[in-house]
């Protein structure tokens, strides 16, 4: 294949597979939109199959991965109009799902002509982000991941959104605000940075005390505000009392037989969790635990089910002495 302006003298194989090369990062924008990973999926599969059907209308004014994100963008927001007119509330997000690290470490290096300067971002992967972002109306959300994360110019977005500068402008503005209202006021209580030592630290005892299921020791790492959340069961609880009693009401302490593997995911620590199966005898999926550190403490913790641990390479069951 030759220059990008050449898209509709190639085959479709071709095509795919310059397409293909963008397909992790169009499947994290199209998270970021949607939160759910699923859906992302969905959606760049729809947008590589809209590209293939318009490539005649490509007439290189912008990049070809600029392209690709504007279809991206635009199936983003039909698939919010038909399946969630409405925008989340109460700081719950029943859809959102994990994001494994080791697939975020397949983003490419960003370029100098490249649209997405800052979209590797970690704030913006973080689950407090995505869930704040999920709590904006779609093209509010969409104004501000283009301009604030892609780093569009207000034009570019106003063309593809159809709409003035000014209105893009103005867009941004309120979905700021509505950023502001769902994020704790300082970013450094909501982006827990790089890993560092006391971070590991903390973890591991954190592991280890929810395998032992010690309640006093996991409450003596939670912050007075910390939040927990099990999407998509339904319940936000907040404060350390109230995740405490939600996890007695659960029946958790005194629970046996637990196994813990570490892992990670949306740049943050995180713990996947097997129980053991007599009839299996075996240890057996459980949950995934996302883990929020600031200050030392857990500021938030966003359980999982185990239909997570496959997209995470985790192991499908453990056995005395390793995995199965």
């Amino acid at each position: 294949m030759g220059a990008d302006t050449m898209l509709g003298e190639v085959d479709e194989p071709a095509f795919t597979g310059v397409a293909e090369r963008h397909r992790r990062e169009l499947h994290v924008h199209c998270y970021r939109m949607l939160g759910s990973f699923e859906d992302a999926e969905d959606t760049v599969q729809e947008t590589f199959l809209r590209a293939w059907r318009r490539r005649e209308t490509f007439e290189g004014r912008s990049t070809f991965r600029a392209w690709l994100y504007r279809i991206a963008t635009n199936a983003c927001l039909d698939l919010l109009a038909k399946r969630r007119p409405e925008p989340a509330t109460g700081g719950e997000v029943r859809w959102l799902q994990p994001y494994p690290d080791r697939l975020l470490d397949e983003l490419p290096a960003g370029d100098a002509d490249a649209p997405e300067t800052a979209a590797v971002a970690r704030e913006t992967i973080e689950l407090a982000y995505l869930v704040a972002v999920q709590h904006l109306a779609p093209r509010s959300r969409a104004v501000l991941i283009l301009r604030d994360v892609l780093g569009w110019p207000a034009k570019d977005v106003a063309e593809l959104l159809g709409d003035s500068v000014n209105s893009v402008n103005s867009a941004l503005q309120r979905a700021r605000a509505g950023m502001r209202e769902h994020l704790p006021a300082e970013r450094q209580d909501w982006t827990g940075g790089e890993e560092d030592a006391g971070t590991r630290e903390l973890v591991r005892r954190f592991t280890d005390a929810s395998v032992a299921t010690d309640i006093p020791a996991l409450a003596a790492m939670l912050r007075d505000d910390v939040r927990f959340s099990m999407p998509p069961t339904p319940g936000l609880h907040l404060g350390r009392d109230a995740v405490l009693s939600n996890w007695a009401e659960e029946g958790f302490e005194g629970m046996t037989g637990l196994r813990a593997v570490p892992t990670s995911a949306n740049r943050q620590p995180a713990v996947a969790f097997y129980l053991w199966n007599a009839g299996e005898q075996a240890y057996l999926p459980l949950t995934l635990d996302v883990l929020r550190v600031t200050g030392g403490a857990i500021a938030e913790i966003t359980t999982f089910h185990s239909d997570r641990f496959a997209r995470f390479g985790l192991p499908e069951r453990l056995v005395a002495g390793g995995a199965a």
